[in-house]
């Protein structure tokens, strides 16, 4: 199931205009040399100075933990290169994507980007011939067992690999406040039918039942995407960005209906609220269930301070049990920048097993790598290690991985008129018409 759903990713190429998302060797020596203790890496990074300015989009708590603890092992690494922390604010990189449009139109790449595998990378800036090949880097640093072999296929196009995975998150998370669940007496649901029968007894007892925050409306699409994927269940949610499940499917419209009587349940001020919003009412108690994905645990732990299963706890979302939605971040070599040995000496550090466990712990993501330091991690981070290992995986469609940009750009559009006049005919016609 997992190559087959990475293979039908890598083959959708539809080229979009306009898109975006999301080292060191482990032997720090950056010089050339003819001396037989040379590594492979030292000769795949070059020598490394100069500045290297790494643009994403985190800079909300968690997320800039982690990648700030990321740029200080670099640093420490490479004294010799200045680091400029390019991140521009804006969940699920909304603002981001703009900025790095237009400057790759002008030509002026930032030394590396956080995107995310997938459609996102392949389809968009791999297609359009603006990233660099990084086999090589593979190669050097002996990664090619390293990595799952299904996100290094999420990653590469035409047998080349151009981003270097450094997380894996998890969409399909239901978040929810212990406290109120053990003062109401209530079982956290698996299905959608025990998912209403507590709203409705939370909602009698004066509680929101669930928290959104889609002031962005990608929170709605994440919110959509999760039901939909219970639905239709994993081989048939990843049919529908194959084109072998079509967006007539009579479950598609159930989704909706589904999606649109959650919305029910929400705090009344959704849409003036960001995702960080939505999660801090479950973590105060003012709501009692919040789907998102695991960046949420780290804002939890990192900024809220929570306890992971003593103030907060989390289960998959409705009738996604044994589903994991996958999303993950990379960074690779854009096309034309100045000095690539100093992005190789980052993207490095970022793929080895102490970037990886200096990043993921504070992000509140997994690991790409394999062999990943498991007590690095707290009890949230171990369980879903495990679950990647055995789930059946699919893409997420809020966070660019299962479709091109240009058909994500319409189901924003048409998820946030639906919120608003809740007409599933109309939202469910939508989808027909721009499905891939």
């Amino acid at each position: 199931m997992m190559k087959k759903w990475f293979a039908l990713m890598i083959a959708l190429s539809v080229l979009v205009i306009g898109l975006v998302a999301c080292g060191s060797s482990e032997d720090s020596s950056n010089e050339p040399s003819e001396e037989p203790e040379t590594s492979d890496s030292e000769e795949a990074t070059g020598e490394a100075s100069g500045t290297l300015e790494i643009f994403s989009w985190w800079t909300g708590a968690g997320e800039e933990d982690g990648l700030l603890a990321l740029i200080e092992l670099f640093e420490e690494k490479h004294p010799e290169i200045e680091v400029d922390n390019a991140a521009v604010a804006g969940g699920a990189g909304t603002n981001a994507k703009a900025v790095l449009t237009s400057r790759m139109q002008g030509n002026d790449p930032p030394g590396t980007f956080q995107v995310h595998g997938g459609a996102e990378l392949n389809d968009s800036w791999v297609a359009a011939g603006q990233m660099d090949p990084l086999n090589d880097l593979f190669e050097a640093e002996g990664w090619a067992d390293k990595f799952p072999e299904e996100l290094i296929e999420l990653v590469s196009k035409d047998g080349n690999i151009y981003s270097v995975p450094v997380n894996i998150h998890r969409g399909n998370v239901l978040w929810y406040n212990t406290e109120i669940f053990e003062e109401h007496g209530l079982e956290v649901p698996t299905t959608f039918e025990e998912f209403f029968d507590v709203a409705d007894a939370l909602q009698e007892a004066g509680v929101t039942p669930l928290a959104l925050g889609d002031r962005e409306p990608w929170a709605a699409t994440h919110l959509f995407e999760t039901v939909l994927l219970g639905t239709l269940g994993a081989d048939d949610y990843n049919k529908l960005w194959s084109g072998e499940v079509g967006m007539d499917d009579p479950r598609v419209e159930e989704a909706a209906e589904i999606f649109i009587r959650m919305l029910d349940y929400v705090n009344e001020d959704h849409s003036s609220r960001n995702w960080q919003d939505a999660s801090q009412l479950v973590a105060q108690g003012e709501a009692a269930m919040n789907v998102m994905g695991d960046w949420a645990k780290g804002y939890f732990v990192n900024d809220l301070n929570l306890a992971v299963k003593e103030d907060f706890g989390w289960a998959a979302t409705p009738g996604t049990e044994g589903t994991f939605m996958v999303i993950t971040d990379t960074f690779g070599l854009p096309t034309g920048v100045e000095n690539p040995e100093v992005v190789k000496s980052f993207l490095a550090v970022l793929g080895s097993q102490e970037g990886q466990d200096a990043f993921n712990p504070l992000k509140g993501s997994i690991p790409a790598r394999v062999d990943a330091d498991v007590s690095k991690y707290d009890e949230y981070g171990q369980e879903t290690i495990e679950d990647f290992k055995s789930a059946e995986l699919s893409p997420s469609l809020a966070h660019g991985s299962a479709a091109n940009e240009g058909f994500l750009t319409q189901v924003n559009q048409a998820i946030n008129i639906f919120v608003t006049q809740k007409d599933v005919d109309s939202f469910v016609d939508s989808l027909k018409q721009y499905q891939p």
